[in-house]
C-alpha cells in the first residue's frame, strides 16, 4: 500500500550508511513550447532504465550555462522536435519547412559543438541526429517527401508500432549494439541527414535510401538515429544502454583526471609560434593550447624548442623558421615566445621545472608547461650552453633530430659521422648528468642509443617513440632497444606520429594502444608513457589533438588497467625518472 508519510519514504535513503550515486549523469535536451520547457517521458524513463540519472537541459545558450552544464554531465541525449532553421546551414526555406523553433536552435546547436570538443558520448534522435549534422558539418534534407520512390516516414500508427525496415552497416556501433543487419523501427520524420559530412559515416539506411543513422568516424561515442527508440520500450533500450555505458566511462575518465597528474612529454607546437598563435584562444592553426588542454583534462605538457637539422651544405639561418643566424639564439627565441604565453596570464597556465611545481599548479588549478629542446644543435659547440639552458629550465634535451649533429648520429638521414655518440657527445651526455637534465634518445641512432645508455650515469628517455616490431621505421626501437632501456630505469613514450604507428599511414587511437601495451608486454609497466609529437605531425583518428587525449584515458579504463598502472602511464613513470635526474 501507498505511504503518504514523509519520514517512511525518507527512511529508504537514511536508514543505512550514506551512499553517493556512481550513476553516469545524462543530460537530456528539452523541447521549447510557449513558455513551457518540455520533454516527453519516454525519454528519461528508457535513460533510467539504462542505468543512468537524467538531466533535463533548458534550451538555453547562455556560455556559463552551457559550461557548466558539460562540466556536470557525463553523456548528452539530444531529443527530437521541430525543424531548423535552414539559415543555419546558409540555406533558404523550402515551401515544405514546417514549424521551426527558433529557442532551441543556437543552444543546441552551442551544446552539440562544445561537448564534441569535450568528447563527451551523444545520442541524436530524429530532430537529435539532424543536429548533429548541422552543428558538425553535415547537411539536412529540408524536406524528402518529393522523392517518388521514399517509403511513409510519417507514420499514423501508435508511436510503439514500428512501420519500416533500416539496412545497418556490418561493423558498426550500431551493429555492435544490435547485432543485426536489419531490424524494425518507427518513423515520424519528414526531414533526414542528407550529407553526413567528414565527422561521421552512414551506418544505416532505409530501404528506399533515406540515412536512417550515423556514426562518428573519429573513433568518438557519437551516435544519431532518424528513428524514436524511447517509444520502442525493450527495442529501442539497447541504444540508451550504449549512451549510459559511454557516460559511465567518461565519468570515470574524469574522476581519474581530478585525482592524478597527467603528462604529455613532447609537442612542437612553438614551431607554429611564427604564425602568430593565440595559445589563450582555441586556435584551429595548433593540435594544443589552452582551451584543448582543458577539454582534454591534460594537466601538463612539455614543449619543445625543435631544431631543423641543415642539410650538408646549408647553414642554420637558411633553415630556421625565424630570422636569426644561430641554433642557440633560436632556442632562446622560441623560450622567449613561452615565457610571453605563459607571463600572458598566469591565472591559468604557469612554467613548470619538476614535480613540485606541476602538483603545485595543479591544486592551484594551473595547466604546466616545460621545456625542453629537440636538437642538440642548440649546443652549438659550446659544453657552457647546457649550462644556459639548464638555467633556462629545461627538463631535457633530444640529442638529435633527423640529421647526423655535433654530439651524435641519428636513426634518419645518417652519413655514421660519428659512429654513435662523438667524444663531444660524451661530454654532453655526462653534462647534462650533472645538471639534472634528461638525455632524451628519440631520434638516435642504434648505436648512439646503446652509446648514450653506457656514458649516462642517470636513466635515460625516449620522449616520443613506439615499436620497430610494430612499424619497422629508423626512427622505432627495436625490443631489445626497450629491454635495454628499462633495465637501466628508462622510460619510452609511445608517440602518435601516424608514420610510427603503421607503415600504412592509415593509424588511429587502436593502433597506439597497439604499440603501447607491446611496449608494456616487452618493459614492464613502469617504462612507458605517453609523447604525442602534437603539432610536430602527431595525431590520429580518436587523438587526433590535446582535446582528445582523455580518449587515451578512455581506452585504459576498458583495457581494464588499475587507477596505479593508469597513472605510471600518464607521466608517474616519467616523473620517477625526472625526479632521479634531477636529483644530481
Amino acid at each position: 500500500m501507498k505511504s503518504f508519510n514523509l519520514n517512511t519514504q525518507l527512511a529508504y535513503f537514511y536508514d543505512n550508511k550514506p551512499q553517493t550515486s556512481r550513476r553516469p549523469i545524462i543530460g537530456i535536451t528539452t523541447n521549447y513550447e510557449g513558455v513551457d520547457a518540455t520533454v516527453r517521458d519516454r525519454y528519461y524513463h528508457q535513460i533510467i532504465a539504462a542505468g543512468g540519472t537524467p538531466v533535463l537541459i533548458p534550451p538555453v545558450a547562455d556560455r556559463n550555462v552551457l559550461l557548466d552544464t558539460l562540466e556536470t554531465i557525463d553523456a548528452l541525449l539530444l531529443t527530437g522536435g521541430g525543424d531548423f532553421n535552414p539559415l543555419w546551414a546558409g540555406e533558404e526555406p523550402s515551401p515544405a519547412l514546417h514549424n521551426i523553433n527558433n529557442v532551441r536552435d543556437l543552444p543546441e546547436l552551442l551544446i552539440t559543438r562544445l561537448a564534441f570538443d569535450r568528447q563527451i558520448p551523444m545520442l541524436g534522435i530524429c530532430r537529435g541526429v539532424q543536429t548533429l549534422a548541422m552543428a558538425l558539418g553535415g547537411r539536412v534534407h529540408q524536406d524528402i517527401s518529393h522523392e517518388p520512390t521514399n517509403y511513409k516516414h510519417s507514420q499514423d500508427a501508435d508511436r510503439s508500432e514500428p512501420t519500416h525496415t533500416v539496412e545497418i552497416e556490418k561493423g558498426s556501433v550500431l551493429y555492435n549494439i544490435y547485432k543485426e543487419e536489419r531490424i524494425f523501427v518507427n518513423s515520424f520524420h519528414h526531414q533526414a541527414v542528407a550529407a553526413p559530412g567528414e565527422r561521421f559515416k552512414i551506418t544505416a539506411r532505409a530501404l528506399d535510401g533515406v540515412v536512417e543513422a550515423i556514426e562518428s568516424s573519429e573513433h568518438k561515442a557519437v551516435l544519431g538515429v532518424q528513428w524514436h527508440p524511447e517509444w520502442l520500450g525493450e527495442d529501442g533500450l539497447p541504444l540508451f544502454k550504449w549512451l549510459v555505458e559511454e557516460g559511465d566511462v567518461l565519468r570515470r575518465a574524469k574522476l581519474f583526471h581530478q585525482r592524478n597528474l597527467t603528462l604529455d612529454s613532447h609537442c612542437d607546437t612553438p614551431m607554429f609560434f611564427p604564425q602568430g598563435v593565440c595559445f589563450e584562444q582555441r586556435d584551429p592553426k595548433v593540435l594544443y593550447d589552452l582551451h584543448k588542454m582543458n577539454e582534454g583534462r591534460t594537466d601538463a605538457v612539455t614543449m619543445v624548442a625543435y631544431l631543423p637539422q641543415p642539410k650538408p651544405g646549408e647553414t642554420f639561418a637558411d633553415v630556421a623558421p625565424f630570422p636569426v643566424d644561430t641554433p642557440k639564439a633560436y632556442a632562446d627565441l622560441i623560450f622567449d615566445k613561452i615565457d610571453e604565453i605563459v607571463l600572458s596570464d598566469s591565472r591559468y597556465i604557469a612554467l613548470a621545472r619538476n614535480r613540485e611545481d606541476l602538483l603545485r599548479n595543479k591544486r592551484e588549478g594551473r595547466k604546466s608547461l616545460m621545456i625542453g629542446i629537440e636538437n642538440g644543435l642548440a649546443i652549438e659547440n659550446d659544453l657552457h650552453n647546457v649550462q644556459h639552458f639548464a638555467d633556462r629550465g629545461i627538463v631535457y634535451i633530444t640529442l638529435c633530430h633527423n640529421g647526423d649533429n655535433q654530439i651524435c648520429d641519428s636513426a634518419r638521414r645518417t652519413l655514421n659521422t660519428h659512429g654513435g655518440v662523438s667524444p663531444f657527445g660524451a661530454e654532453v651526455i655526462r653534462e647534462m648528468n650533472r645538471l639534472g637534465v634528461m638525455v632524451d634518445m628519440s631520434h638516435a641512432g642504434e648505436k648512439s642509443f646503446y652509446d648514450a645508455l653506457d656514458i649516462s650515469t642517470k636513466p635515460i628517455v625516449c620522449s616520443h617513440s613506439n615499436s620497430k616490431a610494430l612499424c619497422d621505421v629508423p626512427r622505432n626501437l627495436t625490443d631489445d632497444q626497450m629491454r635495454a632501456l628499462a633495465a637501466k630505469g628508462g622510460v619510452c613514450q609511445i608517440t602518435l606520429y601516424n608514420g610510427f604507428l603503421r607503415t600504412d599511414g592509415r593509424a588511429c587511437i587502436t593502433d597506439a594502444m597497439e604499440h603501447l601495451e607491446h611496449a608494456i608486454s616487452v618493459m614492464g609497466i613502469d617504462h612507458v608513457g605517453l609523447g604525442t609529437d602534437f603539432d610536430g605531425d602527431g595525431g590520429v583518428p580518436g587523438l587526433a589533438d590535446a582535446s582528445e587525449l582523455i580518449n587515451f584515458t578512455k581506452e585504459l579504463l576498458r583495457r581494464r588497467y588499475s587507477e596505479e598502472d593508469m597513472a605510471k602511464i600518464w607521466g608517474g613513470n616519467w616523473l620517477r625518472v625526472m625526479d632521479e635526474v634531477q636529483r644530481g
